[in-house]
């Protein structure tokens, strides 16, 4: 029986590849602009394509073979199947390598999804995707950049992301809805559709131009008080193009970078706190949103002309690199979203249920969607204690979060599918900062969640108050407002004490 199921398997990935190349060749000759670009594709893409049958046959292959005959909760068969993860783990990094285009991007995100697919998974794609990434030529370097102004190069895009999006975009679907058509519980068809919208902006370097000053400009006039905190690097307009970016350069730390941040001065947590208020400012606040801050896209570094705190420390900035990938909430979307994570932070039910009804979570699985926000099950989730949300990042919690990803797989596909896209891309950004802030904790913290609350509650707060048109209404907004202020008063003398206990002790 398991050697038919095998066979079975197998047959129906030989059948995949056979679609798979068929296909997205087609889909690659009908997107190319000229003839030499369609000759290019012409002989990539058909490699790209067995690339893939070859990596998805062999990973399948040793997951039914290696496990094949171990009894579930058994020792030898998690050993074994830790050593399957590694292998393949490794197996699709090479592919993501060779393939390059948006395969890199497809593995970063997967390097951010801690705690949802297997550690094995998450750690090689962190440690592979964000640094190491394969570069261009000197020469294709210098092609870009002459075709572009004539001159000698500095910082372009890589040539092979525009000669080959579309037809990776054709794989990337083919590959998805074969896998789809093999495990139908496996459903990420909306990964596919996201992928559509926001490849183009990401390769229009004008744009990422302009997200870069709007993002400054806006903490300028709506969050003053950090402004000065965060940075982007100066744009060089009269030497940019769509396909050409020439940028100020920037030496700092990077976020994740525990050892090079202290070097500088700066404690972890400080970052921490940071990144936080930031990326809140940025999504309950200014409602457009940097979906991408994996830790190679943010720097730290020292505050230009700040002064040293009375234990000898420096404060950090914060620098946003690439601005590709940026999403804009309309009000309701903001409000919403920052009255959902008010209540998440204050484990208010009722809030979470019915915010997460108006997010697109439904009536049915609202419970999941602030699982998938916070990393807790429900009775953590609306416990009343401060700390209710905290990660320690401890073995135990990864397995119990891992456990729950796996037992309620099919229901987690349904509510990806469900969700609007931009709310898929702020589940996104979540992960990200999740990743940034396990590395900067080592976990997570009460600071973190407590800065949330503050700013999410205030942006829900400024909001009712643009829409009150009585008094009365508005004297109830007052009230609230006050009763925030005072409870929110209480959480910042916690984070002063536990500021000032962390001071002490490292001082």
């Amino acid at each position: 029986m398991a050697a038919r199921s095998l066979w079975r398997t197998r047959a129906k990935l030989a059948v995949a590849a056979t679609a798979l190349c068929g296909g997205a060749a087609a889909a690659t000759i009908s997107n190319s602009e000229d003839p030499a670009t369609a000759l290019k594709l012409c002989t990539a893409v058909p490699l790209r394509l067995v690339r893939d049958a070859v990596t998805a046959a062999s990973i399948a292959f040793d997951y039914e073979y290696s496990l094949w005959g171990l009894p579930e909760g058994s020792s030898e068969r998690a050993r074994v199947k830790h050593e399957v993860h590694l292998r393949s783990a490794r197996k699709l990094q090479d592919l993501c390598f060779k393939n390059g285009g948006i395969y890199i991007k497809l593995g970063q995100h997967i390097g951010n999804l801690e705690y949802l697919v297997p550690q094995e998974y998450v750690q090689t794609m962190r440690e592979s995707m964000l640094n190491k990434c394969p570069v261009s030529s000197y020469e294709q370097v210098c092609d870009v950049f002459k075709k572009e102004l004539g001159e000698t190069p500095d910082k372009v895009q890589h040539t092979h992301m525009t000669d080959t999006a579309a037809a990776d975009h054709a794989t990337v679907e083919l590959i998805v809805n074969t896998l789809h058509w093999l495990f139908p519980s496996f459903d990420y068809r909306w990964l596919v559709a996201e992928i559509r919208e926001s490849l183009p902006k990401e390769l229009d370097f004008l744009l990422e131009a302009k997200n870069s000053e709007r993002v400054l400009d806006n903490f300028r006039k709506l969050s003053p008080h950090i402004a000065n905190f965060v940075y982007a690097p100066k744009v060089y307009w009269n030497l940019s193009t769509s396909k050409l970016l020439i940028m100020e350069f920037m030496d700092g730390a990077q976020v994740n970078d525990v050892k090079a941040i202290r070097k500088l001065g700066i404690q972890p947590n400080e970052v921490a706190r940071l990144v936080s208020q930031a990326f809140a400012e940025m999504m309950f606040k200014h409602g457009f949103v940097h979906c991408d801050p994996h830790a190679a896209n943010l720097l730290v570094r020292q505050l230009p002309e700040g002064k040293m705190s009375i234990f000898g420390k420096r404060k950090p900035q914060l620098i946003l690199l690439d601005h590709g990938l940026y999403k804009e909430l309309d009000v309701t979307t903001k409000f919403n979203y920052a009255a959902l994570w008010k209540a998440l932070i204050f484990a208010d039910a009722k809030a979470i249920k019915e915010y997460s009804v108006k997010l697109g979570a439904g009536e049915d699985l609202y419970v999941l969607f602030a699982g998938i926000l916070t990393m807790r099950p429900w009775n953590r989730v609306t416990d009343p204690a401060v700390d209710h949300l905290v990660i320690q990042g401890t073995d135990g919690d990864r397995s119990e979060l891992q456990m729950y990803a796996s037992q309620y797989f099919p229901q987690i596909s349904e509510l990806l599918r469900r969700l609007p896209r931009v709310i898929l891309l702020m589940l996104k950004t979540n992960d990200c900062l999740r990743a940034v802030n396990n590395c900067l904790l080592q976990g997570s913290s009460p600071e973190t969640f407590l800065i949330i609350g503050e700013i999410s509650s205030k942006a829900v707060l400024e909001a009712k108050m643009l829409q009150s048109k009585s008094f009365l209404h508005r004297f109830s907004v007052w009230l609230e407002e006050m009763y925030l202020e005072l409870r929110l008063f209480t959480i910042e003398i916690f984070l002063w004490l536990l500021q000032l206990r962390r001071a002490l002790f490292l001082a």
